[in-house]
């Protein structure tokens, strides 16, 4: 059996910007794709804090060390500047490695900078 497990998530993160005119996507902080072990075009959920609603999308690299955190394409519409969200990607577990599978949590502060792991 494989079970659908939560495997990152970035906590709290606020939106830095959001660009309505970009093709889609979430634009991501390089340091926070590496410490949440996510990889460019990887498929998310987002979880907005503000408005209680989710969407998915994919991530797309950000510059290192900015602290970018860009609602982009249509979800633009969906989030504003300082709206708190939570990043959340999954991974099909195998039932043999439930036991021993963690999942990466990342708690950010107001400028998106890692806080604890």
């Amino acid at each position: 059996m494989q079970r659908l497990m939560c495997k990152s998530k970035i906590h709290r993160a606020r939106v830095t910007d959001a660009n309505l005119n970009y093709e889609g996507s979430l634009t991501l902080d390089k340091d926070l794709m590496e410490a949440a072990n996510l990889l460019a075009f990887e498929k998310v959920q987002i979880v907005n804090i503000n408005n209680g609603t989710r969407a998915e999308t994919y991530i797309i690299e950000g510059e290192r060390g900015s602290g970018e955190v860009c609602i982009n394409g249509a979800l633009a519409r969906w989030a504003h500047v300082d709206d708190l969200i939570i990043i959340i990607s999954y991974a099909i577990v195998d039932e043999s490695e439930i036991l021993t599978f963690k999942p990466v949590a990342l708690f950010v502060d107001e400028n998106n900078r890692i806080k604890r792991e």
